[in-house]
């Protein structure tokens, strides 16, 4: 029996019993993955399905007011405002890749895209000219309006957590300032050719870092430098607070006109960066290297930044290893751990774009033309922002795709929204049925897969 085991014929409990017991071969036996788990909970029914409570949370007369003053409600007449939007919600939330995905499944389910206050399912023809057609200013106004009700209804959805890590140490507002790139087919979208055989569009976008949501936006093609828009991405930024941005934001007028402004900065220095160095600040060792003040040699950067900067250099770990980096502020007081920690914190950004990239809809587009593609990118940031709404009103702590998958799959189920995200949780264990032989008196020799 013994080498039955060895070879791998796992025990029933009719062979054990009566000849050996577990105990005395030394067998660990785990109970099967759902001994020992509470039995799934099934949500609670409601009148309406999943789609329209999602839609449910954009103020009923938003869209048609903002139809109205950026002229599009004139040029519709079949295929309203908020049918084009609801198809984009739909697109995003199903991942859909192409036209005839979005319109054979809402016309599947016309009978319930009825409910959604009357929207009607569109055809291949009408919703391609709406993408083309139909100005994408309609769809920015609509996501800002939308992200403003939200905060009104739920004040701590804006202020966030006050940030992790590093971030919490800071009582003011962070404000990181980077841009994403999305590829798009160079054949067919010679508006945002950037290179000779490649066409892209890029997303600038300053991020609150305690609430992790969207402040300022500008969607345009990749052929731009950043440094061009870092002026309109700060506008808004008040006295007091913190922005960190990367070295292609770098602007020695713009950088002048915040301290002039009272608002402190982080970035990091450029390798052909001509500077003197007027006083070395000491440093209390780790992983800082030198601390020093400087004044920019060159005219044209003198001439915009006439004052003195902070130079730091320090020893930052990216991918496992430790890399010299040289950073740059306006802040005299500040550690100069502190300001490396935040500068680490940009990176907050960057899984900010991995959520939007991975998860929603950016890779497939639903039309060739710039408008199409403006609309099709504020559709997926207006998505993004009910979904962190939901997760945020109903304490959901698992990850921003697997909220995103759930929705997707319950998406026309008359399931209450609240009871299907506060009904799934992690399992209480990873467990299987599994027999192995262990050295005698190893009673705890489980295995866990």
């Amino acid at each position: 029996m013994l080498t039955d085991v060895l070879r791998g014929n796992f025990l029933t409990s009719e062979s054990v019993r009566g000849k050996v017991s577990r105990k005395r071969l030394g067998i660990g036996v785990l109970p099967c993955h759902s001994a020992g788990m509470k039995k799934p909970t099934i949500p609670s029914r409601s009148q309406f399905v999943v789609l329209r409570q999602i839609c449910n949370f954009i103020p009923c007369h938003l869209v048609p007011k903002l139809a109205r003053e950026t002229g599009v409600e004139k040029k519709a007449r079949t295929f309203s405002p908020w049918s084009h939007l609801v198809s984009l919600i739909y697109a995003q939330l199903t991942h859909a890749i192409g036209l005839n995905d979005i319109c054979d499944g809402l016309r599947l389910h016309n009978g319930l895209l009825v409910t959604l206050r009357g929207a009607t399912p569109p055809s291949r023809n009408n919703l391609s000219h709406a993408n083309k057609k139909r100005d994408a200013s309609l769809a920015e106004r609509i996501f800002w309006s939308v992200l403003g009700h939200l905060q009104t209804l739920q004040p701590g959805f804006a202020r966030g957590n006050r940030g992790k890590g590093a971030a919490r140490r800071f009582r003011r507002v962070i404000h990181v300032v980077d841009s994403t790139t999305i590829q798009l087919v160079a054949s067919c979208m010679d508006w945002a050719k950037h290179r000779r055989r490649k066409a892209a569009a890029k997303c600038h976008l300053r991020l609150d870092l305690h609430s992790f949501l969207p402040r300022f936006a500008i969607i345009d093609t990749a052929r731009e430098n950043d440094g061009k828009r870092s002026r309109e991405l700060c506008a808004a930024i008040r006295a007091g607070e913190i922005v960190v941005f990367d070295k292609a934001y770098l602007d020695f007028a713009h950088l002048f006109d915040l301290l002039q402004r009272g608002v402190f900065w982080v970035t990091r220095a450029k390798e052909n960066m001509a500077y003197q160095v007027i006083t070395t600040l000491p440093v209390s060792g780790g992983n800082i290297l030198r601390d020093e003040l400087i004044v920019l040699l060159t005219h044209s950067a003198a001439n915009d930044y006439p004052d003195v900067l902070r130079r730091i250099t320090a020893l930052v770990e990216v991918d496992g290893c430790e890399q010299e980096m040289v950073f740059l502020t306006n802040n005299m007081e500040w550690s100069p751990a502190s300001v490396s920690d935040l500068y680490r914190c940009r990176w907050s950004i960057e899984a900010f774009f991995k959520q939007i990239k991975q998860t929603l809809q950016l890779a497939d587009f639903l039309g060739h033309s710039a408008n199409a593609v403006r609309w099709q990118i504020w559709t997926a940031l207006l998505v993004y922002v009910l979904l962190r709404f939901m997760a945020f009103a109903q304490g959901w702590h698992h990850s921003f795709t697997r909220i995103f998958t759930l929705i997707r799959s319950a998406l026309w189920r008359r399931w209450d929204l609240a009871s299907l995200l506060q009904s799934y949780g992690t399992a209480s264990g990873a467990f299987r049925f599994i027999a192995r032989a262990c050295p005698r008196g190893d009673e705890q020799g489980w295995m866990r897969v």
